[in-house]
């Protein structure tokens, strides 16, 4: 299902980089901007902007999706013209200022979709407060479910995911080929003796974690490891086996990437906005391999990059039929857009200066040894 314009995806938080320039002879746009973007019900918006040795930078909030700072990736005035971008979420902004200077007139576009955003110019004391962010479980806690309900998902629901809600960590639609490779950091091949239904089966879970917080990624699977340990008394033992694998390798010229502004403890982002539309934010190279081969790839992806820091970016391809098995498959469209993005192996290049080879190598296993269907509740 596409979404209209959203400032932010999912549940987690999208940063970009400070970027843009002002000269002069422009009108100073300093100061706080708010409105309410035109999209669904309307979203509250504010834009803080400041100069930093002579040139803008600007950090957005959008108040109705819990008010995370997402900074602009460029900014400028030119005359009464006022442009902003954040390239990660795929957004541009053009509008006009008015003669007095206190408002602009303009559109967001996001994803190809345009919406009205028109700004007024606050003070501090009128600027809409920004909700506190939520509270993050202890980056050194590692947490078990207090309670957990598992059931057998609806027939026929479309989608899979896997989310937080308040206090509740959910996962919806999901085979034990999902919950396993998600918990484990694993591809489907990468699992042995996995009994027919692994593949089959759909289960939705909700649980409550022992530990105050919204947990982070590798939280999320320490929960879910104790999920299948406990409901469906997974039992196993690791092994080594050569296997076709993706390498991630850089590529000719060197990589295309941007280091994230975030904390190592901030939220870590692997976001589709559609099959073939892909945001990656405060993720290292390890995260971005566990990502592609849990959704896009048919063989494990293994990282011989070398590259040690995170990174955001984004990535759009147009895919083929042997990707996103996982996500339920690629269906390509009846009539050819000429606009489309390029194939995977060649936007990896164009777009993160990286690639994949197709090769064999010893690769972790998973050899299950004892599992069990959950009894609903």
């Amino acid at each position: 299902m596409k979404r209209t314009l959203l400032w932010m995806v999912g549940l987690t938080v999208i940063f970009g980089a400070f970027a843009g320039a002002l000269h002069a002879q422009n009108k100073d746009i300093t100061g706080n901007w708010q409105g309410t973007l035109q999209a669904g019900k309307g979203l509250r918006t504010l834009i803080k902007i400041s100069k930093d040795d002579g040139k803008l930078k600007a950090v957005m909030y959008s108040i109705d999706q819990g008010g995370q700072p997402i900074p602009l990736t460029s900014i400028s005035v030119e005359g009464s013209t006022v442009n902003f971008a954040i390239s990660p979420l795929d957004v541009t902004y053009t509008g006009t200022l008015n003669p007095d200077g206190n408002s602009i007139s303009g559109n967001a576009t996001q994803n190809g979709h345009t919406n009205v955003l028109n700004l007024d110019h606050v003070t501090p004391e009128n600027t809409w407060p920004i909700p506190e962010p939520p509270k993050s479980m202890p980056a050194d806690a590692i947490p078990k479910f207090e309670v957990i309900t598992v059931k057998p998902s609806k027939p026929d629901q479309p989608g899979k995911g896997f989310t937080v809600r308040g206090r509740h960590v959910m996962t919806i639609n999901t085979t034990m080929n999902d919950l396993v490779t998600f918990a484990y950091s694993l591809h489907a091949k990468q699992l042995i003796n996995a009994p027919a239904w692994f593949a089959t089966d759909h289960f939705d879970l909700d649980g409550v974690p022992d530990v105050d917080g919204r947990p982070s990624a590798q939280q999320m699977r320490l929960l879910l490891q104790s999920a299948l340990t406990d409901r469906f008394k997974l039992t196993f033992h690791h092994d080594k086996k050569e296997l076709s694998v993706y390498a991630l390798e850089i590529a000719k010229g060197g990589p295309k990437l941007t280091e994230t502004i975030s904390q190592p403890s901030g939220p870590r982002n692997f976001l589709f906005r559609n099959l073939g539309n892909l945001t990656v934010t405060n993720s290292t190279m390890q995260d971005f391999c566990n990502g592609m081969q849990g959704a896009v790839m048919d063989k494990p992806v293994v990282d011989h990059t070398g590259l040690t820091a995170r990174y955001d970016f984004t990535l759009k391809w147009t895919p083929d039929e042997s990707q996103f098995e996982a996500m339920g498959g690629y269906k390509p469209p009846t009539t050819e857009d000429p606009n489309a993005p390029p194939a995977l192996s060649t936007a990896m290049q164009e777009q993160l200066g990286l690639k994949f080879e197709a090769t064999k190598a010893l690769a972790e296993v998973f050899v299950i040894d004892k599992v069990e269907k959950p009894t609903d509740n």
